[in-house]
């Protein structure tokens, strides 16, 4: 039987660029509904240069390296998105949690198709405020979900 490493959270810098698109890219690759709209090399050069540059980051790594993060914008308390690479490990719970334990508001975008994650935020407290028809990069459909200490919004 496999021993699970611990995970920690630190904060991501453009070093974490390459593992973050990395599974940006494996969770688009693997999820049929969404579209390519851009390269792995693309992604990762987004991420050094555009996100781990300018957006507070928190990564979870382990012994096997970065496993999941958590961007943040840092003025409208938004997190732009939570990927793990191993999903079902409490990666995912651990890096929100810690974001709720700094915050006293989050709001963030999920495609409206990501039942899996409206039910991850559900699960986390966060609930529905607001729907577009695909204002996004992918023009998919999405739903804004705000979670508020001490209750819903």
């Amino acid at each position: 039987m496999a021993m699970r490493s611990e995970v920690t959270l630190r904060p991501g810098t453009p070093a974490d660029a390459t593992a973050c698109a990395t599974i940006l890219a494996d969770w688009i690759q693997a999820t049929d509904r969404m579209p390519r709209l851009r390269s792995r090399e693309d992604s990762r050069a987004t991420y050094y240069g555009g996100v781990l540059a300018h957006r507070r980051v928190t990564v979870a790594e382990d012994a096997l390296g970065v496993q999941g993060f958590l961007p943040l914008d840092p003025v409208m308390r938004e997190a732009t998105s939570l990927n793990a690479a191993r999903p079902g490990q409490g990666i995912g719970s651990l890096l929100l949690r810690d974001a709720q334990a700094r915050s006293d508001r989050l709001g963030l975008w999920t495609f409206e198709a990501n039942e899996g994650a409206r039910r991850f935020y559900a699960r986390h407290g966060f609930g529905e405020d607001g729907r577009t028809e695909g204002e996004n990069e992918e023009s998919l459909p999405d739903v804004r979900l705000t979670w508020v200490q001490g209750g819903r919004a």
